[in-house]
């Protein structure tokens, strides 16, 4: 049976009220009070009921944690960051999949039903709606990876997606290439119109064109799917950037499987730097997204808005860099 708080009072030899208080953040107990307290807990193996002392505190430190793409590796990555830094804070992730939740206001419903605190949407394919929901509902929110440009009301964490798109056009062009595509992810997710716009504007800004094309997920079959229907079609372009790197994936095994090489004959650019981009086998020249960096300073901007409700919307992003390896061809001295 699990040490009661009426066990700990009377081996420390004060009242129920004092215990609770020694575990209650802010609650005023002398210091001679929480070594008696905290001395008998030890002794007995006691630890605090963290739902009961939400209803003393008024906070259940429940974050939820929600996101609609778990096919995605990328988000293996993020979801180990912002679970160990929420449990460093002394919070608790609350981990919702969307997937099968389509109607946000569902979603709201069942965040409140568990009375979390505040919620990290770590997603770039949620409707704008959420923040609206989130704010009418009184719940904290920051989202992860999501649109920069016009969230102004929004607390949002990330990269901004029109420059990485455009920074991937400039990559494509200083190597040469001319025959330029686009092969996004699923059309309506702000991440894939984001980087086309960026991308759109930085070849139109060098007088070129370019075709696009997009994956229904973001997913290696997807990706895949996609490449090998281009292949198919018999028109394939010089280089393709992928914007994402599970899609790039994808369509590296579809022109690999085709016998079509790569960087030699078709080339690869992808974004995120997931850890399997650089497997000796894959070896994906990539777009790095700090996904680690941008999970915790989510989890720092949630712990701020807690400390501080009420506190103005801010964007915190981060710059992408190129990572090079071997699916692109190699930049030309003194270009």
């Amino acid at each position: 049976m699990a040490v009661t708080l009426k066990e700990v009072a009377e081996r420390a030899g004060v009242s129920r009220s004092a215990v609770s208080r020694t575990f209650t953040d802010g609650a005023s107990v002398s210091d001679k009070m929480r070594r008696k307290v905290e001395k008998a807990a030890r002794e007995l193996g006691y630890s605090p009921n963290a739902l009961a002392s939400s209803l003393t505190t008024g906070r259940t430190k429940l974050i939820g944690l929600i996101s609609d793409n778990f096919h995605n590796p990328f988000f293996l990555k993020a979801f180990d960051v912002f679970t160990s830094g929420l449990q460093a804070r002394d919070l608790r992730p609350l981990l919702v999949n969307l997937t099968s939740m389509p109607d946000p206001d569902d979603a709201v419903q069942m965040l409140r039903q568990y009375s979390v605190d505040g919620v990290i949407v770590a997603s770039s394919t949620v409707p704008p709606s959420f923040a609206t929901l989130f704010e009418k509902a009184n719940i904290p929110a920051v989202f992860a990876f999501a649109r920069y440009r016009g969230s102004a009301n929004s607390n949002v964490v990330g990269i901004d997606n029109e420059f990485a798109g455009a920074f991937a056009a400039r990559t494509l062009i200083e190597r040469g290439y001319r025959n330029i595509a686009y092969l996004g992810g699923p059309q309506a997710a702000v991440s894939t119109t984001d980087r086309l716009k960026g991308f759109s504007a930085e070849m139109a800004s060098h007088g070129l064109g370019f075709t696009h094309t997009f994956s229904g997920k973001y997913s290696f079959q997807a990706g895949r799917t996609e490449m090998l229907r281009l292949i198919d079609q018999g028109d394939l372009a010089e280089v393709y950037f992928g914007a994402d790197d599970i899609i790039s994936i994808g369509a590296l095994s579809a022109l690999e499987s085709r016998g079509i090489r790569v960087p030699e004959d078709v080339g690869i650019l992808g974004l995120n730097d997931l850890e399997m981009a650089g497997w000796e086998n894959i070896n994906l020249t990539t777009i790095r997204q700090p996904i680690g960096q941008i999970a915790s300073a989510s989890v720092d901007l949630m712990v701020s808005l807690l400390d501080e409700p009420g506190r103005h919307p801010e964007a915190r992003l981060f710059p992408c860099t190129l990572i090079e390896r071997g699916t692109l061809k190699p930049l030309k001295i003194g270009a």
